[in-house]
């Protein structure tokens, strides 16, 4: 038995090893191909530039500041689509980063599309108010939280003597419990609306939105390059898309790419 047992914990122990070596020689390789990205991008070679960090992609390595970095090589050589995309995709890893926001605003200010949103009611501006606070991750959480302070409170007031001890206890678990219900609500909501996120950025320069999914279908409205979409269904080589004022239509899924 413990020859069997020391024989399992080296193959563990060789294993750690190997992925801890892969690690460091996946940074080691990509650290210099992202430095030499920068100095490209200094030297205004910003093709090259590019074509280093999509290096750094291939390798599966993701940040905020390569993707940041793509999106403003992307801008410089007036690919509107492409760096829309890359500073969506850095702001996701880095949704409070000034400066992605301000790259990006600059970039939406170059596309063609200028399309209004639908006007939100009073209800919808509350709700995202309350459920932009916290992930969905964050909601569950509170969940957690919230559900164990209930059942703490509500077995104090169940085991108290003393009748003001038991109003107090008794109050709490009830309010607890409101606070349960609508934490829980907010995490099933910002779950449900995770699940039905699938943005994404037209990349072709000019495209014609059909109302089916076929090239003969009549065409319902127009869109550029750079113009953040909605993937609200799939047929094969064709996604159906939303934009921010409500119309939606057919488009070959090569027209854009999601984020």
């Amino acid at each position: 038995m413990r020859e069997e047992f020391t024989y399992k914990g080296f193959l563990k122990r060789v294993l750690v090893i190997f992925v801890l070596f892969i690690s460091i020689a996946s940074f080691s390789q990509n650290g210099p191909l992202f430095e030499q990205g920068k100095e490209l991008y200094k030297a205004e070679k910003y093709i090259e530039a590019v074509n280093s960090w999509m290096k750094v992609l291939e390798n599966d390595q993701h940040s905020a500041s390569l993707y940041f970095n793509l999106g403003n090589a992307h801008y410089k050589l007036n690919n509107i689509g492409p760096s829309i995309y890359y500073y969506e995709k850095a702001l996701e890893l880095a949704p409070n980063d000034g400066d992605i926001k301000n790259n990006l605003a600059f970039a939406q200010n170059a596309t063609v599309d200028d399309i209004e949103p639908l006007p939100k009611t009073i209800f919808n501006k509350w709700y995202h108010t309350i459920s932009d606070l916290l992930t969905f991750d964050g909601w569950a959480i509170v969940v957690v939280v919230f559900a164990m302070s209930f059942v703490m409170l509500f077995l104090l007031y169940y085991f108290s003597y003393s009748e003001s001890k038991k109003r107090t206890f008794f109050v709490s678990s009830i309010f607890t419990m409101l606070f349960l219900i609508t934490a829980l609500s907010m995490a099933y909501s910002t779950f449900a609306d995770t699940e039905k996120d699938q943005p994404a950025i037209i990349f072709s320069e000019s495209i014609e939105v059909k109302s089916e999914p076929n090239l003969g279908s009549e065409v319902s409205f127009k869109l550029h390059e750079g113009t953040k979409v909605q993937i609200i269904a799939k047929d094969t080589d064709w996604v159906r898309i939303e934009i921010a004022n409500g119309k939606d239509g057919w488009i070959p899924v090569s027209d854009l790419k999601e984020l």
